[in-house]
């Protein structure tokens, strides 16, 4: 028994190592079959093919078909011209007044004199609340003043009676001090009615409430029939003044010098106020004021524009785009700002070196409308600086022109006539430098 068994084991793990065998031949047999020929020497077509997609480095290269050629590029080049320099922030419009009109008598609404959303001028009438009560207050008041001063002239006559008789001997002193005190009492209580009675006449006036300024009506708050307190919470409608109107924006602190210059020297500085999404002009104003301290959880100074508003355009609390123009910057080199570049070394362009190669020029960059951008420094007028085509060139570079005539920007004075925001800093394209330069 332990004979066999032993036999049946090895007869087992005989058959298993030649399956195994079986296995690894037909692996290598597949391995053999497909494996590519690499290493296989090429012809002459072939290399050919296979240089046109490499680089010198022997690394794919980007572009246009991985052609080693002249690149094409688009070119502009860097003009001379007058900058207007815009400063933008957020705004908003602000009336020069708000009133809320409330009534100084109670009684009942019998009259409303305004539509909702109506121009208004001062004086105009509003409301008016009954006024019967009033008018017997009135009547009241009247009628006091009328009866003692009936009485004052009683006592007037008594007492020139009494000096007269005084000055005869025939009464004596204490009578005629007695009828002079009695005189200057009804005198005081005369007073005392005429300013009840004009007490009354003011009030009656009260009944109807009048336009306090001109301006624009909101929403009536109360409808006729409503009974109204004196100084009551719910105003009984509301004036906002328009014409003119204000906007209120504020600028960061290292932003101050030319604006504050400006305005100081008595300069009237225009300010633009653009709808929220700055595409439409809404109202041209100046700036008018600004505020006396520098908000330090902002680090911004607040300022106040005003605008005739003629044509209502502006609303209060309305927001608005104000684009202020605090110089304007005077035969300044003006590039293409799609040309300016940026990478680890700073700002730079591409530009033409001749007519068939390009160099890199750094520079010094101011104020931007983001189609142009101010060139402080390392570009002159007639550079000719690529626009597109930038990812592929480096130093030296041989490219091909390929735009035209009209492709060429239009002059700084024809594009800053049909544009009026820009940024006073690199930032108008900082979002470049995401890109990377050189």
């Amino acid at each position: 028994m332990v004979d066999h068994s032993m036999q049946s084991s090895v007869s087992r793990n005989s058959r298993r190592w030649l399956f195994g065998l079986f296995v690894v031949l037909v692996v290598a047999l597949l391995v053999w079959k497909f494996w590519p020929a690499g290493t296989a020497p090429k012809t002459a077509a072939e290399q050919k093919a296979a240089a046109g997609h490499m680089g010198r480095s022997g690394g794919m290269r980007p572009g246009f078909g991985g052609a080693t050629g002249p690149i094409p590029v688009r070119v502009a080049p860097a003009v001379t011209g007058d900058f207007p320099l815009y400063y933008k922030a957020l705004g908003t419009v602000t009336a020069l007044n708000t009133i809320n009109v409330r009534s100084r008598v109670g009684g009942e609404l019998v009259k409303i004199a305004f539509e909702e959303g109506q121009m208004v001028k001062a004086g105009d009438l509003l409301v008016e609340i009954d006024p019967r009560p009033y008018q017997n207050a009135l009547l009241q008041a009247e009628g006091t003043l009328l009866q003692n001063q009936a009485q004052l002239k009683n006592a007037q006559v008594d007492l020139e009676r009494y000096r007269g008789l005084y000055a005869e001997d025939s009464i004596a002193k204490q009578t005629l001090d007695t009828a002079a005190a009695l005189v200057g009492q009804y005198q005081g209580t005369v007073k005392t009615n005429q300013a009840a009675v004009n007490d009354a006449k003011l009030n009656l006036e009260f009944t109807k409430i009048r336009a306090p300024i001109s301006g624009r009506v909101g929403l009536r708050q109360l409808d006729v029939g409503n009974l109204v307190a004196a100084n009551d919470t719910t105003a009984l409608a509301v004036i906002t003044q328009t014409q003119p109107i204000s906007v209120v924006f504020t600028l960061p602190e290292n932003n101050l010098d030319t604006v504050l210059a400006r305005y100081r020297s008595g300069a009237k500085l225009p300010v633009d106020a653009w709808d929220r999404g700055d595409v439409k002009l809404q109202a041209s104003g100046v700036l008018q004021s600004l505020d006396n301290q520098i908000d330090i959880t902002t680090g911004t100074l607040k300022f106040k524009a005003r605008y005739d508003n003629r044509d209502q355009s502006l609303f209060p609390n309305q927001f608005v785009n104000v684009h202020l123009l605090a110089d304007t910057l005077k035969g300044v080199v003006l590039a293409p700002t799609a040309a300016i570049q940026f990478g680890t070394n700073g700002t730079f362009v591409y530009a033409l070196d001749g007519d068939k190669k390009v160099t890199i020029k750094k520079l010094k960059i101011g104020a931007s409308d983001g189609e142009n951008t101010v060139v402080t420094e390392g570009l002159a007028a007639g550079d000719r600086v690529v626009l597109e085509g930038t990812d592929r060139l480096k130093e030296g570079s041989e490219v091909e022109v390929v735009n035209d005539s009209q492709d060429v920007p239009t002059t700084p004075t024809e594009h800053l006539q049909g544009k009026t925001a820009a940024t006073p800093t690199e930032s108008a394209v900082a979002d470049k430098a995401k890109k990377g330069g050189a």
